[in-house]
């Protein structure tokens, strides 16, 4: 006789160990990253817990929610369990979640160095799977004024219009610029567009007394710095 499998449903839990009870009562620096997940699920399939499903869901990235930021709505919805709705829920939470660390460009941080630069843009651009070319406006103190997305593009490159970039410099005063692009290939090695841009951009802004302080390429875990390699 073959034995039957026995599920017990979240509901039925000790309400000390239900995620969404655990919260409100321990507060949410008390629950796991799958019981987290799971509150966002909502529900699991007809065998197998919401904190059940998020385990296995995370396993699937090595239980790195970074690499869980990267899955995409088709990706999430090969998980039995869940649907277009969760799958969506998963994504714009997380996607929050980056939003949320890039927001201390609100704040007028005062720059330092290359490895200042690349704590503040990893976030926002180190994990892309596409280039995005940003700029770094600064007063005469090297704070931050502004942060801006100059373009976007594909997988290989980006295209950068260096009028638009003075404008704003101008506009908002700026005296000095630092450069940032991403590399969605991992390579950290400068393209010759790349550096024909920096020295392009470079000339440009002299005459207008602003500096071009560095140009970063940035990856998920890495980063070239112009300005640390003497290349400016």
């Amino acid at each position: 006789m073959k034995e039957k499998s026995y599920y017990l449903s979240i509901k039925n839990w000790h309400e000390n160990d239900r995620p969404r009870e655990k919260l409100l009562n321990k507060g949410k620096n008390a629950l796991s990253d799958a019981e987290l997940l799971a509150i966002l699920i909502g529900s699991g399939s007809k065998n197998e817990s919401a904190v059940a499903l998020a385990k296995k869901i995370l396993m699937s990235t090595q239980n790195n929610l970074n690499d869980l930021g990267k899955l995409s709505i088709q990706q999430l919805m090969k998980f039995k369990g869940i649907g277009e709705a969760k799958a969506i829920t998963i994504s714009a939470s997380l996607e929050l979640g980056r939003r949320r660390k890039s927001e201390k460009f609100s704040e007028k941080l005062k720059i330092t160095s290359s490895k200042s630069v690349f704590h503040i843009l990893q976030p926002i651009i180190g994990e892309l799977p596409h280039e995005e070319f940003w700029i770094v406006y600064l007063n005469n103190a090297h704070k931050i004024i502004q942060s801006t997305q100059i373009s976007k593009g594909g997988i290989t490159g980006t295209l950068v219009d260096i009028r638009l970039i003075l404008k704003q410099a101008l506009e908002l005063g700026s005296t000095a610029l630092i450069l940032a692009h991403n590399h969605p290939s991992g390579i950290l090695k400068p393209s010759t567009p790349d550096k024909q841009l920096t020295t392009k951009l470079k000339i440009a802004c002299e005459s207008l007394d602003i500096k071009v302080l560095d140009h970063l390429i940035i990856t998920e875990k890495a980063y070239f710095s112009f300005a640390d390699q003497q290349l400016l």
